[in-house]
């Protein structure tokens, strides 16, 4: 059972300007691999899954947060109709019901 999870569903946090966004995802995360505390998994979905894939600014964060055991969780069908056929370059691919049962048994759930 996971104690708590972090839904990311965009690339950016936030509505508005992309760029601030991005910025403010970026800090997010490198806090996230700073504090003491960390969830047990973070689960992408939607154009979230960018975050994940090649290229991303982010993977030095995210690689980071899997060597502390935070499980990177995608959503196989957004992985596909988002990125492609472009396979993650951290995490793993997974599927709504798997995701559907994390969410409901977790103690805490949130969504940037």
């Amino acid at each position: 059972m996971y104690k708590s999870v972090i839904i990311i569903n965009n690339e950016a946090l936030g509505y508005g300007d992309v760029g601030v966004g991005s910025t403010l995802l970026g800090v997010l995360l490198r806090k996230v691999v700073a504090s003491p505390v960390k969830p047990d998994a973070i689960i992408f979905y939607n154009s979230g899954v960018r975050v994940l894939a090649k290229n991303s600014p982010f993977l030095d964060m995210l690689e980071a947060l899997e060597y502390y055991g935070v499980e990177l969780i995608a959503c196989g069908t957004c992985v596909y109709k988002v990125c492609g056929q472009s396979s993650l370059t951290v995490g793993r691919i997974s599927n709504m019901e798997e995701i559907t049962q994390i969410i409901l048994e977790s103690k805490k759930v949130v969504t940037l």
